[in-house]
């Protein structure tokens, strides 16, 4: 047994906390806008019309871009139906010319979001956007503008397409956001294994470590996502690091003779770690203060105690432990103490990991010879697989605890591994990206 380690639509008018770096360019309508509802059913796809961005000074390229990764971003959801081949009756040609909605009702279009990029002649560009419910007739919030260079137009498109799917959902934003994992190359045999960088949906890579450093695993985000902490065999054992991404400077933390450190996760204030260490036979969980290096014994058992992840607001140590004869999950308080089991259903639970939202728990489950992604609430009820496969582990959430990204590994001797995401309803299973492991999905950037 390999070991574990690692809707309908309803009218409500849906408010909207807007961040400091945005600009208002249009009003909030009278209306009551349209809002998707999710629930554990299946729903039915939001029909929006998305027509290409208005460009000015020969900017349609860019034009082009921003409109196709938008779409990709709410398509990818499963919640939105995009509209997208318009005839020239139902191109935007001005932003700023009136909605003749009449127009976008003969397409059956229910939502319909216009933007324009413009540019002053320098490296930067404009993206301005307003969205409106068609039926009503009105707006839905208020119309937004970016500014930013150039080269950053990607990460305004996912800016924009958090603003619809939060205003259409009601949901937190996630698509502005960073995955680190653990690149594969070569052999199953012989794997290289790198650590890298990367936007939530695969783009903008950026390798972090060397293909000819040592074996790097299991990658976790600081709090403010400038901070990596990643398990490294460079000095002959497994070890924890962590690493600066700006500089790439990386210090290994409390390195001790005949000690073995892993699987490792910070506390929501960055200030304070949580790992397993394996001294001799034993393996029990720790909590490291970083600025100080002082740590302290938080499980003290014959067991293995691993995978630890802090709740949200600190207070508690969800881990595994083997102390009941088989894989299981426990909560602890995060000074240590007294742990509760939570995991009793048939087969092995392993590599927990608290949601941001606090209110549930993902986890891997093997049972019957198959493995599982699944998730349960904090207590170990209402427990839900999401996933099943010859082998799926290492949960992650998205910043808004709606998606959980995870390892798909496929069986035999030229088996590999890919990351996969999946709603939190067990709809919409895709692949991420191929020959990867250990995703660790950031918080939404600033």
């Amino acid at each position: 047994m390999k070991k574990l380690f690692n809707n309908s639509l309803i009218l409500k008018i849906i408010p909207l906390i807007l961040s400091l770096s945005l600009v208002f360019c249009g009003t909030l309508a009278l209306g009551q806008p349209l809002k998707i509802e999710i629930n554990k059913g299946i729903i039915e796809p939001l029909p929006l019309a998305l027509p290409s961005f208005v460009a000015e000074n020969n900017l349609s390229e860019i034009g082009e871009n921003l409109t196709s990764v938008i779409i990709d971003d709410l398509y990818g959801t499963g919640l939105f139906k995009i509209i997208e081949d318009h005839t020239q009756a139902y191109e935007i040609t001005n932003f700023n010319h009136p909605i003749r909605f009449g127009d976008w009702k003969t397409i059956n279009s229910q939502a319909l979001l216009v933007g324009s990029v413009s540019s002053n002649g320098t490296t930067n560009i404009t993206v301005k956007f307003r969205l409106f419910d068609v039926f009503s007739e009105t707006q839905i919030g208020n119309g937004l503008k970016f500014s930013g260079p150039k080269k950053g137009w990607r990460r305004i498109a996912h800016k924009i397409a958090d603003e619809v799917y939060s205003r259409l959902t009601g949901e937190q934003k996630y698509f502005d956001s960073r995955v680190a994992f653990v690149a594969h190359k070569g052999p199953k045999n012989n794997l290289k294994k790198r650590l890298v960088l990367m936007d939530y949906d695969g783009a903008n890579q950026v390798f972090l470590t060397n293909e000819e450093d040592f074996l790097v695993l299991a990658p976790r985000f600081s709090p403010n996502g400038n901070k990596l902490l990643f398990t490294s065999y460079e000095s002959g054992s497994p070890q924890i690091y962590l690493l600066d991404i700006r500089s790439r400077t990386k210090i290994i933390l409390q390195e001790n003779p005949g000690e073995m450190s892993f699987s490792s996760s910070f506390s929501p204030n960055g200030e304070d770690i949580v790992f397993s260490l394996s001294a001799g036979s034993n393996t029990d969980i720790y909590k490291l203060n970083i600025a100080s290096n002082s740590r302290s014994r938080l499980t003290s058992s014959v067991a293995i105690d691993t995978a630890p992840s802090f709740s949200p607001d600190g207070r508690k140590v969800v881990f595994e432990s083997d102390r009941s004869g088989t894989q299981q999950l426990y909560i602890m308080p995060s000074s240590g103490g007294n742990a509760k089991r939570i995991s009793f259903g048939k087969g092995s639970y392993g590599t927990p990991f608290w949601a941001p939202t606090g209110n549930l728990i993902a986890f891997t489950k093997q049972n019957e010879g198959v493995f599982h992604i699944g998730i349960m609430n904090s207590e170990g009820l209402e427990e839900i697989l999401l996933t099943t496969s010859f082998l799926d582990e290492g949960p992650t959430w998205s910043p808004n605890g709606r998606v959980i990204m995870f390892t798909r590994e496929t069986s035999g001797s030229g088996g590999s591994s890919t990351l996969y995401s999946v709603d939190i309803t067990g709809q919409n299973l895709k692949p991420v990206r191929a020959n990867s492991s250990d995703p660790s999905w950031s918080k939404l950037l600033n």
